[in-house]
């Protein structure tokens, strides 16, 4: 996650120094609550040519906390074989449900989780009910994957399945429609090797690496499939 101005830094030269020695091929993924577009105001416009001026190119997956109209209102691109917005010539939103090909990879996209703090956020100007998937999005998600036989390389989301929420929260119960979504057409149905999610602020894997929740650390995916931390 890097929330708009408030964690973008962490992809700076100086707090990133290897991504000097990437180009626009390689390809930064976010997990989710990127943060752009948040008010269409000038701030957005500079940091989004503050990102677009960065080494490598950035892709980024939906999260909760994003103005989902002024989201949409990007023109859309196929790209690496799946629908985007494009906010930039090399910053990317992978958009719900999609499958993308990278470095000859399957990867599975799907945004969106419930904001625990919607109790004191206002509709329209912190908070828009898009976050949470439409019955019409996870219809899609699921025939894409069925069209790839259920079998993905990598998984990239913004919440967790069920499975990973238990783990996180064993003596609550935390599932939302997002997260069933996840539970039961994804993990219970596909093949799939590694998953990738944000929103929890915290980095830990399960698993064996087969399930990784990302915050301050940014991972290499090798092409042997391993994730190495890199900053």
């Amino acid at each position: 996650d890097t929330h708009n101005n408030l964690e973008i830094n962490r992809l700076s030269r100086k707090r990133f120094p290897l991504g000097r020695e990437l180009n626009k091929q390689d390809i930064l993924l976010v997990a989710g609550d990127f943060g752009f577009p948040w008010d269409g105001l000038k701030s957005d416009e500079y940091w989004l040519n503050w990102i677009e001026d960065l080494p490598f190119s950035v892709a980024f997956c939906d999260g909760n906390h994003i103005n989902f109209p002024l989201l949409y209102q990007y023109p859309t691109e196929l790209w690496n074989g799946g629908q985007t917005h494009i906010l930039r010539p090399h910053i990317h939103h992978l958009m719900r449900g999609e499958i993308f090909n990278f470095n000859d990879k399957t990867m599975f996209v799907f945004g969106g989780a419930r904001s625990t703090d919607q109790y004191r956020r206002k509709e329209g100007i912190s908070w828009w009910s898009n976050e949470q998937a439409s019955y019409q999005e996870c219809d899609y998600a699921a025939e894409n994957l069925r069209k790839n036989n259920f079998q993905i390389d990598y998984i990239l989301t913004h919440c967790a399945p069920n499975y990973i929420v238990d783990k996180l929260y064993p003596y609550e119960n935390q599932y939302d429609s997002t997260t069933n979504f996840l539970e039961k057409f994804v993990r219970m149905s596909c093949k799939f090797d590694m998953w990738m999610m944000g929103h929890y602020h915290l980095d830990r894997s399960y698993d064996n690496n087969k399930y990784n929740i990302l915050y301050q650390d940014i991972m290499e995916l090798t092409s042997d499939g391993q994730l190495i931390k890199v900053n």
